[in-house]
């Protein structure tokens, strides 16, 4: 089993915090969804979502909080990765460990996010589908 370390490109520095009550998971959901919209403002969706890609075609990644992760591809593509039970932030200078048997990313590939520096985990998820988005021509 191969494992694969991407680094984030960008590590967003917005992060989220719950408060009490019964409401809050609903917030941050919320928040995040907001923020995965401002951050998909300038793509448009080019397809059906793909349940791997070739990790040759991905150049880097970044967490839209714990819901998405974005995954920087070649030639103004992103891919938009939403784990089910939703991942770590990559905020904070952390990075994703991938195990994956092969040379792609695909559903169900468990993900840990860790701090290269110190080595600290704090924690993992599983892949879910890679959506394919375009940067709109200017």
């Amino acid at each position: 089993m191969k494992q694969i370390l991407l680094f984030p490109t960008l590590a967003l520095l917005a992060g989220c915090t719950q408060q009490a009550g019964e409401n809050a998971p609903a917030e941050v959901s919320r928040s995040g969804e907001s923020r995965l919209a401002a951050e998909l403002a300038d793509y448009r969706q080019t397809g059906e979502a793909l349940s791997c890609v070739n990790s040759r075609d991905l150049q880097g990644n970044r967490s839209v909080g714990e819901e998405a992760i974005i995954f920087e591809g070649t030639g103004r593509r992103i891919y938009v990765n939403r784990p089910a039970a939703g991942c770590p932030s990559l905020s904070g200078g952390r990075a994703l460990r991938i195990r994956t048997p092969s040379t792609r990313f695909c559903r169900g590939d468990i993900v840990s996010v860790f701090d290269p520096v110190s080595g600290i985990d704090y924690g993992s998820c599983g892949l879910g589908d890679f959506t394919p988005y375009k940067r709109n021509s200017r």
